[in-house]
């Protein structure tokens, strides 16, 4: 699908006057095959955006529920094989723009060029990177944009103005904004901080800014939707699978849980719809 196809997504969403919603869930969880009809499911709810998550032995941003699943799928067997195998399925199941939530370690030990070569082949629209320093990235950036793939990074509420800009030029798709410190996680509050954070991301990149960590129900997701162009959900779902006494109970709570947030990101304000950066006033900040 491309990176083209994310960023059609997202202008699409723009258009509507709403924030596009982004689901994750773990590859392999609670077993492969489960976890690509929870994510499908999660695409029929009104998630516009897919992330798969590449299970990895030391996922330092993740929280207890994420480390779980990760848990399960690593016990389960799963590989970065598995995981593009997971992506493939995805795109012929669903239009969905789908990417991989990834550690650095994993693609680098897999192999970057073969990693995107295999991650375009099944349809991906790129990949999202917690951990990889983006003066260190060229040699996944390069390449991502050889094979048509967006390179997500992250930024951080103590994130300063000149490395903001330096991973918003490193960006492609979208901008990353973590809406607290800390790890993944359900959270009582999630915009106090975050609002700023975008805010000051668009004042040095014209691309659309999505916002993670703590969104949990359909009020924090109209919260985020309010000044942010993406609402990132992952935890709540993951915790709904793990809760679930089986696997048509979890596949309905997490359904539920999508349609929460899908109309939590259509209640934005009518004078709060997204305004993606200028990409001129970015350079001429930067200039």
């Amino acid at each position: 699908m491309s990176a083209a196809r994310l960023e059609g997504v997202l202008a699409a969403a723009r258009r509507e006057g709403r924030a596009a919603l982004i689901g994750y869930l773990p590859a392999g969880f609670p077993t492969v095959d489960g976890a690509v009809r929870a994510l499908t499911t999660l695409a029929e709810g009104g998630c516009d955006i897919l992330e798969v998550g590449l299970p990895y032995t030391d996922p330092v941003l993740d929280g207890p529920v994420n480390q779980d699943a990760n848990a399960v799928a690593l016990a389960n067997g799963v590989r970065t094989a598995d995981v593009l195998g997971t992506v493939a399925r995805l795109t012929r199941a669903t239009s969905a723009p789908v990417l991989v939530m990834t550690y650095w370690n994993p693609v680098y030990q897999y192999g970057p060029e073969r990693f995107a070569t295999e991650l375009a082949a099944a349809g991906g629209s790129g990949c999202l990177l917690l951990d990889l320093p983006v003066q260190h990235a060229p040699q996944w950036t390069d390449a991502a944009e050889r094979h048509g793939l967006a390179s997500v990074f992250l930024v951080a509420p103590t994130s300063t103005g000149p490395r903001l800009a330096r991973v918003a030029a490193a960006s492609t798709g979208f901008v990353y904004a973590a809406s607290s410190l800390g790890v993944t996680g359900m959270r009582q509050s999630v915009g106090e901080r975050a609002a700023g954070l975008v805010a000051r991301i668009r004042e040095v990149t014209g691309l659309p800014v999505c916002v993670g960590l703590g969104v949990s129900d359909g009020a924090q997701a109209a919260e985020i939707a309010a000044f942010a162009d993406g609402v990132i959900v992952g935890s709540a779902f993951v915790r709904r699978l793990l809760d679930a006494p089986g696997e048509d109970t979890g596949l309905a709570g997490i359904a539920a849980l999508a349609k929460e947030l899908a109309a939590g990101v259509r209640r934005r304000p009518e004078n709060s719809s997204p305004k993606f950066g200028t990409r001129e006033g970015a350079a001429g900040k930067e200039g």
